[in-house]
């Protein structure tokens, strides 16, 4: 199984463990959404960069600062970065797969509705 088949099982293994969480996959890339919104994307040589990476949203200013910290781990993508979106690199030796976890779990309570998204992490208000 390709490198990026078995990142691409992962990622969706994760991503099961939100509700109403479904991957749709395209072309070069598969989409990980929660009632038609996406809250990741699993990027695989998008637009020829030669890259494999998992795309989130992120808090404002998180996705810079992130980059800004690790550039050879975490990257501004393509169109959405200047919209809050953050790449983790999934092809820069072992993955850290709970850093991927808490990349997609936030991305998700930034994206789902709020009732499943305190359905996950109960809201502290």
């Amino acid at each position: 199984m390709p490198k990026s088949s078995t990142l691409l099982t992962r990622l969706s293994k994760i991503a099961a463990k939100f509700p109403e969480a479904i991957r749709e996959d395209q072309a070069s890339h598969a989409s990980f959404v929660v009632r038609k919104k996406v809250f990741a994307y699993f990027l695989d040589n998008h637009h020829n960069d030669g890259i494999i990476s998992i795309a989130c949203k992120a808090l404002p200013g998180d996705n810079k600062s992130f980059a800004a910290a690790e550039p050879t781990r975490y990257y501004l993508p393509a169109y959405i970065g200047p919209r809050g979106w953050v790449a983790l690199r999934l092809d820069q030796g072992k993955v850290d797969w709970d850093e991927v976890s808490e990349l997609m779990l936030g991305s998700y309570l930034l994206c789902a509705p709020k009732a499943l998204a305190r359905s996950v992490r109960p809201s502290t208000e």
